[in-house]
Order: C-alpha cells, then sequence, then structure tokens
C-alpha cells in the first residue's frame, strides 16, 4: 500500500484553482510508480475546477476548525464549509492509507504547512497551515510542503 499522499496539483493533476497544476516530477514519478496516492481537499470539498481564489481571512487553518475565523473568495464568498468538508475527506483517506509523509502545496488555504496568504488578496504570505494541513496535524500525521521534499526530506 502507499505510504505517502500528495497534493494531486503537484502530481501535474489539473485541479488548481485557476484549472492549472504545479507539477513536479519527482512528486509525479511517486504516483506513477505507486509509492505516492494524489488528493485534493479542494476537490474533495466539492469546489468547481476553475474557481475564484480563496484565502484565509484573519487567522490559519487551525482556527478555521476551531470556528474562529473562514476562508473567503476574490469574490467575498464564504467558503469554508467546503474547505472543511475536503479536509475531512481527507483525512478520512489518510486514516485509511495511513502515510508516513503527506507532501502538500505551500501557501495553500488548504494544503499550506508553513506558510499562507494573508487573506487580503494581495500575494503577500505569513506564517501559518492551511485548513487541512491543520486537521491532519491534529491527527498525528506529518505534513511537508514540496519544498521541503526538494530540499532533500526524508521521505522513509
Amino acid at each position: 500500500m502507499c505510504k505517502i499522499m500528495v497534493s494531486a496539483c503537484l502530481a501535474g493533476i489539473k485541479c488548481k484553482y485557476n484549472g492549472g497544476h504545479n507539477f513536479i516530477p519527482a512528486i509525479a514519478s511517486l504516483v506513477k510508480e505507486g509509492k505516492a496516492i494524489p488528493v485534493c481537499p479542494e476537490s474533495l470539498g466539492n469546489l468547481p475546477i476553475p474557481r475564484p481564489p480563496a484565502e484565509i481571512e484573519n487567522g490559519n487553518g487551525y482556527e478555521v476548525l476551531e470556528g474562529k475565523t473562514r476562508v473567503i473568495n476574490n469574490q467575498g464568498q464564504d467558503v469554508t464549509n467546503a474547505f472543511c468538508e475536503g479536509a475531512k475527506a481527507t483525512l478520512s483517506k489518510a486514516l485509511k492509507i495511513k502515510p508516513k509523509i503527506i507532501i502538500l502545496k505551500e501557501k495553500s488555504p488548504s494544503c499550506g504547512s508553513k506558510f499562507i496568504y494573508n487573506g487580503k488578496f494581495n500575494n503577500t504570505i505569513k506564517p501559518g497551515q492551511g485548513v487541512t494541513t491543520a486537521l491532519l496535524r491534529k491527527h498525528g500525521f506529518k505534513v511537508i510542503s514540496e519544498k521541503d521534499f526538494e530540499r532533500g526530506y526524508p521521505l522513509e
């Protein structure tokens, strides 16, 4: 069974908010070789592709899960529920697969592990975690970014 989960966009799957991907050849190879399974929390939360970009307003993924803040898109719509549902669906997959490590897309309001956008849609990042990363970490999963992976983070 796969012992790694990865953001689907990193494997070249076109699920990014703008309909694109964030292809990293080495991550795509892990999926192709059956060593990793791709997931897209936002797709699992039934958000369309493409969709308006979204950011966490005044907080981080932990605070979204606690109901202290929300995820909004650049049109002002509250998409918190979709992000939380996607995080829960990703957690459900992780509980079945039991990955040793999960590689998720940095800066994403779902997947960011160290940094997320600041919620003002001005292309500024701040320290923080996305909703899915926060939920996975609350359940003891090791989540790293694609940057950690590219720097040679051990997958074992």
